[in-house]
């Protein structure tokens, strides 16, 4: 081994001592404060102890330690020499630094502190500049600073040495360290393979799961067969959770995971647990506008719509019927296994007051109720248990017009009605108020059939024919055809307003409440008669059949049975 005197005094003879200049010095003391080296020149030099720290802080020298120095002054003027350990660990730290650049190498630095735009960092004594977008994280104003204490590794993306520049990337490093980590996750990862990953964030839509390496997508409907609104309900930032891989999609590096695939899914087999009609308890989780959500086991809701919650009100509100946490009773409707739907209803763990009604009641009973409303198609009448009736207005009244005839009614009124019909399972029950009273038209054609001769007054004319009043309730209409048997004439030219008639029924339409008339028809009946009581009498000169039909015609013919 050579000393250092040799070593020393092989370098002199290549290096002019000048200033600028580096040489080898020994270390003769190391003080609290200095560290004394000596390096041949004219005296030895103290040099600030802290020029020999490391990127850590650390002074590692001893007496004895050959350094390699830098000559700032070969005499200071007081007669020493000044040296600088400082300034020759800069130099050949920039000698690294452009290898390492020409080479696209990483280096190591300690992050010294928060700059303007991002941070100080330290590389062997000399100062470069992380951007705060190549730090590798996601970092605001009010992210708190701390130094790092250990070196970490950066890439230097831009240098100049002239200029004392220097641009390192920690956000570089990172990723290629990441891309390493993810191509070893991804030649591992299988779906339906059972993983560990700690939460990273949570977002609307779900949560992203740091599988080391590479972040799995938990969506919000894979966290839990229960319907879950928000992420944080479930998972906490930090947490360290277990997970199945639900899908892996190496070309875009995405993974997709799932929480409640690790326990068994409650729909399986839900029909054999629950069928239509069976009655259940459930507690209520939630109320909507249009009904409210039963939880009757976990993981498993079913819907009771606001027309399932009351037999009677159509217009019922949920919040009034039951209220969230309470434990009610509710029948199964329907299950629809592939949707994941189940259908209850509240209202049928109660007795039916229609079918309690149609057992009560049936069709001609007579039934008292008050008037609950009015309205342009008919009467509501408020019966037993809660339900209404309807009394359409074609049944208020057999003659007068329903509109008029129902202005007669007032809500609140109690009236008296028949029992039209029951329909239960539709809950609509038809009630009648003409009903109570018999029916004039059948009560006329009952007495007068096809072929009856009846009297009427003339009550008005068509297009067709005219209108004649046969009672107070009940017309009849005779064509134009019909009016007489002779030269067919309008019946506008032939009859009168008001004026009395006879004629013939020629049908009846009962469905339609229609009854066809005839003149014609009856003037010739009336000719037949007249000619067969002719033929049986004998003839005399003042008695000729003229005289015999104009009798027959003016003589009223009486009803036919």
């Amino acid at each position: 081994m050579e000393s250092f005197s040799e070593l020393f005094e092989e370098s002199i003879k290549h290096t002019e001592m000048r200033a600028g200049e580096m040489v080898l010095g020994k270390v003769v003391h190391v003080g609290k404060e200095n560290v004394i080296v000596s390096a041949g020149l004219k005296s030895e030099a103290e040099i600030p102890l802290w020029q020999f720290k490391n990127l850590k802080g650390e002074c590692n020298i001893n007496v004895g330690d050959e350094v390699e120095v830098e000559i700032e002054a070969l005499e200071d003027g007081y007669g020493r020499t000044r040296l600088s350990r400082e300034k020759a660990c800069r130099a050949r730290a920039w000698e690294k630094i452009e290898k390492v650049f020409e080479a696209e190498e990483t280096i190591e630095g300690l992050i010294t502190n928060r700059v303007k735009g991002g941070f100080s960092v330290s590389l062997e004594h000399v100062r470069a500049f992380l951007p705060g977008s190549l730090y590798g994280a996601r970092l605001s104003e009010d992210t708190e600073f701390e130094a790092d204490t250990d070196p970490v590794e950066f890439k230097i993306i831009k240098l100049d040495r002239a200029r004392n520049n220097v641009v390192v990337s920690r956000k570089a490093v990172l990723e290629k360290q990441l891309s390493k980590e993810r191509e070893k996750l991804f030649a591992s990862i299988e779906e339906g393979q059972i993983i560990e990953g700690i939460v990273k964030n949570l977002t609307d839509f779900g949560a992203f799961i740091n599988l080391g390496g590479v972040d799995g997508l938990l969506h919000i409907t894979d966290l839990s067969w229960k319907r879950v609104k928000n992420p944080a309900e479930v998972l906490t930032i930090g947490d360290t959770i277990s997970v199945k891989v639900l899908g892996c999609d190496r070309e875009r590096s995405r993974i997709s995971l799932g929480l409640k695939q690790l326990t068994e899914d409650p729909w399986l087999n839900i029909e054999r647990r629950y069928k239509v009609g069976d009655r259940v308890h459930g507690t209520v989780t939630n109320i909507a506008d249009y009904g409210a959500f039963i939880e009757i086991e976990s993981g498993i809701k079913g819907l009771v719509h606001v027309s399932e919650m009351d037999w009677t009100s159509k217009n019922v509100r949920a919040e009034d019927v039951c209220s969230v946490g309470e434990e009610i009773e509710v029948q199964v409707l329907s299950v629809d296994v592939e949707r994941h739907r189940i259908s209850l209803g509240i209202k049928h763990c109660k007795p039916n007051p229609w079918m309690e009604f149609a057992v009560n009641h049936k069709k001609g009973d007579l039934i008292k109720g008050e008037i609950k409303s009015l309205t342009d198609f008919g009467i509501f009448v408020s019966l037993e248990n809660g339900i209404d009736g309807l009394v359409h207005i074609n049944d208020i009244s057999w003659t007068g017009d329903g509109d008029e005839e129902i202005r007669k009614f007032n809500r609140g009124d109690n009236v008296e009605v028949k029992i039209l019909t029951i329909d239960a399972e539709r809950e609509r029950i038809s009630l009648g108020v003409k009903q109570l009273e018999e029916d004039p038209f059948i009560s006329f054609i009952t007495t007068n059939g096809k072929g009856a001769v009846v009297e009427g007054e003339v009550s008005d004319f068509d297009d067709k024919g005219v209108i004649v009043k046969l009672t107070d309730s009940v017309y009849g209409v005779i064509r134009n055809t019909e009016v007489a048997r002779a030269k067919p004439k309008e019946a506008k030219t032939a009859l009168k307003n008001g004026e009395q008639v006879s004629s013939k029924i020629l049908s009846i339409d009962r469905k339609n409440r229609k009854i066809s008339l005839s003149i014609k028809a009856l003037e010739m009946e009336e000719e037949g008669l007249a000619l067969e009581e002719y033929g049986t009498e004998k003839p005399t000169p003042t008695r000729t059949l003229g005289k015999k039909l104009l009798e027959k015609i003016r003589t009223p013919s009486k009803p036919s049975e």
